[in-house]
């Protein structure tokens, strides 16, 4: 039987209109959905941005100049941080949707937009787990993985080429 985490707290802003996008419930439930009997406990916050801030982040944190679909960013805490009030541990950290991106992206892939953010919320969030597709057999596992995580919410292969 597949359990998600026990205690998850996810905090969702959008910083374009939300008409359209996903609502949080969804991107929590994408989320507990990757992290399912991974992970137990977690904190991490999803922000949907537009492409002048999606190409900013990318740039200053790739070094890349232009925006991309979605940007993962692992919580990197030591003991000598302090957490401000309300935030508790683990804090597993933060993903960024550009929502112009992912919208273009959908269309030309011909795939519902609420699809292509699931695959992307899961995606990112095996990031922050410490997946990668830095060589083809990262690449091969971490395709596989989410197909059965998208799978499993009904979500069709986003690697499947029509």
């Amino acid at each position: 039987m597949t359990k998600g985490p026990i205690r998850l707290d996810v905090s969702v802003g959008y910083a374009v209109p939300r008409a359209g996008l996903p609502a949080a419930v969804s991107f929590r439930k994408w989320i507990t959905a990757a992290l399912a009997n991974r992970i137990r406990e977690a904190d991490l916050a999803v922000r949907i941005v537009g492409a002048r801030e999606g190409r900013a982040l990318n740039r200053h944190y790739r070094g890349k100049d232009y925006a991309t679909n979605v940007l993962s960013f692992p919580a990197e805490l030591d003991d000598t941080i302090k957490l401000p009030k309300g935030v508790t541990m683990p804090l597993l950290g933060d993903l960024v949707l550009c929502a112009p991106v992912v919208a273009r992206e959908a269309r030309e892939q011909k795939k519902p937009l609420a699809a292509h953010y699931a695959h992307l919320t899961v995606h990112g969030t095996l990031h922050l787990l410490g997946w990668n597709h830095e060589d083809e057999r990262e690449a091969d596992c971490m395709e596989r993985l989410e197909r059965e995580i998208l799978a499993g919410l009904g979500v069709p292969d986003p690697y499947r080429e029509d």
